[in-house]
């Protein structure tokens, strides 16, 4: 093998490199900001189903976006869907703001196209709010992993899904007039505080929104629009009351 040591080095490493050097295949990988975390579990239906949450982006802001409480109010389906991917494609916006999306907080049900969970209580009706008129709220444990989830994170925005058979509009509860208003000149949803609705004794807007003075708003579709309808009329809205630009 003496032979070998007269060799050029470079001839040495081209032929170490044809005979043995194999690059690995290329990884197709998406870009770090786009990947999206998964799902984690913050309680269960009484039925079993868990209660499923995803946190998105690193900002100081917080904002909690609920999918659903009413099983037969669909509408937000998609919004749910989709946010994630519009969340982290608008510009700067995942390094301002920490988005924690709840899927459902009735995937019960969800499951069987019903207002109320499987015992056949309305979930937005089971808080602690001071306005109840009887008991203490807190029965089912859809509305005691939402109330948990609230009491730690201290979001300061809460961005709940509904329909409503009369009218779309933008309802709010606690100190958010301002930010509806942000919200409704982007979708053309009208305005409707609480105060002008029908009483809500017990609702999480109350508790959220009233007792805890976290703003709190409500999306009411039009009960039957097509949930991707309902995304394209709320998408900007959506991203720029969860940005926190009220004034643009």
């Amino acid at each position: 093998m003496r032979w070998l040591a007269s060799l050029p080095l470079f001839v040495l490493l081209g032929a170490c490199a044809h005979a043995s050097i194999r690059l690995p295949p290329r990884v197709a990988t998406r870009p770090a900001e786009m990947v999206i975390p998964g799902w984690r579990s913050i309680g269960v239906s009484v039925e079993g189903r868990p209660i499923r949450c995803r946190a998105i982006g690193t900002g100081p802001r917080q904002v909690l976006f609920i999918g659903g409480i009413h099983g037969d109010e669909i509408e937000g389906m998609v919004a749910t869907a989709r946010l994630p991917t519009a969340f982290l494609r608008a510009r700067g916006l995942a390094n301002r703001v920490t988005l924690h999306i709840v899927e459902d907080m009735n995937p019960d049900g969800r499951h069987a196209r019903r207002r109320t969970n499987s015992r056949d209580i309305d979930l937005n009706r089971d808080f602690p709010a001071s306005n109840r008129k009887q008991g203490r709220g807190l029965g089912e444990p859809e509305s005691r992993a939402i109330h948990d989830l609230i009491r730690r994170l201290r979001p300061d925005l809460v961005i709940v899904a509904h329909s409503w058979r009369q009218r779309r509009c933008i309802n709010y509860d606690g100190p958010a007039k301002s930010i509806a208003q942000a919200f409704s000149k982007h979708s053309g949803f009208r305005v409707v505080p609480s105060s002008n609705m029908s009483v809500t004794p017990g609702s999480l807007g109350s508790w959220c929104g009233w007792d805890l003075g976290i703003p709190i708003l409500t999306i009411e579709w039009r009960r039957g629009t097509p949930p991707a309808d309902a995304w394209q009329s709320t998408r900007m809205a959506l991203l720029m009351t969860i940005r926190g630009s009220v004034s643009q």
